[in-house]
């Protein structure tokens, strides 16, 4: 189990729709072999509707009672999560990130998106056809154990969470915190506060987190138990679910 038993709240949210989104899902059930992003990955920018729903969480985060209210805050260094970070932190009148005196936002590595190494930018199609050895190891080792040349598993992830939230713990005893990050680390935190098994991870994992979606853990005496899991409401009643 991860090391975040003190805290008070955890919340953790996807970044808002980037452009890279957009790239894929238009290359998607195509025949095309690349995505199409020619951004690194660290780079790729929110998208309009991106910056929308970062606004949407803000107005959230602004709403939520006083003893719920983030009193942290930690950030993928990707330009698309501090983006959703930055704008979602200026709609609330607590943590807006350009008050001196406001919620400090700490930005931390740990907290970037799997790396794919070799098969960065490349479609399933595309993974086949230049790859096909990597294919046919990824079909026979299971997505969770699976690590692409110059890149990471599943298994990965969770060994650098496990150390993030560590020192989360120990810097922030009782606090709140708003963690502000990617799909696959929000999947692989429910997998450590959880406890889960392989298998029921990868059956999470096959509901697609949803842009600027909350997913949230409250210390219930014992321990953090979950109260949300990709949680869109605010998103729909602004109009701007992806």
């Amino acid at each position: 189990m991860a090391s975040v038993n003190s805290l008070q709240w955890l919340n953790l949210t996807r970044h808002g729709e980037s452009t890279g989104n957009l790239a894929y899902r238009a290359a998607e059930g195509t025949d095309a072999e690349e995505t199409g992003i020619r951004e690194r990955d660290a780079d790729t920018p929110l998208s309009d509707l991106g910056r929308a729903q970062a606004a949407a969480l803000g107005r959230w985060l602004a709403a939520l009672p006083e003893d719920e209210r983030p009193t942290l805050v930690a950030v993928s260094p990707y330009l698309r999560t501090l983006d959703t970070a930055r704008i979602a932190l200026a709609e609330t009148s607590y943590a807006h990130p350009q008050d001196p005196d406001g919620l400090r936002m700490t930005v931390d590595e740990r907290l970037r998106d799997r790396e794919q190494g070799i098969l960065q930018g490349l479609t399933w199609v595309g993974v086949q056809r230049r790859h096909p050895d990597e294919a046919d190891r990824l079909k026979r080792l299971g997505k969770f154990y699976y690590r692409p040349p110059g890149g990471e598993s599943w298994a990965d992830l969770a060994l650098r969470l496990r150390s993030f939230y560590r020192d989360l713990e120990a810097d922030a005893p009782g606090g709140r915190a708003l963690v502000v990050t990617h799909d696959a680390i929000v999947v692989m935190t429910r997998y450590l506060v959880e406890d889960l098994t392989e298998q029921q991870v990868l059956q999470v994992e096959k509901e697609p987190v949803a842009n600027a979606s909350v997913t949230r853990w409250r210390h219930d005496g014992g321990g953090l138990s979950a109260v949300c899991y990709n949680e869109c409401a605010h998103l729909v009643n602004a109009g701007v679910g992806s």
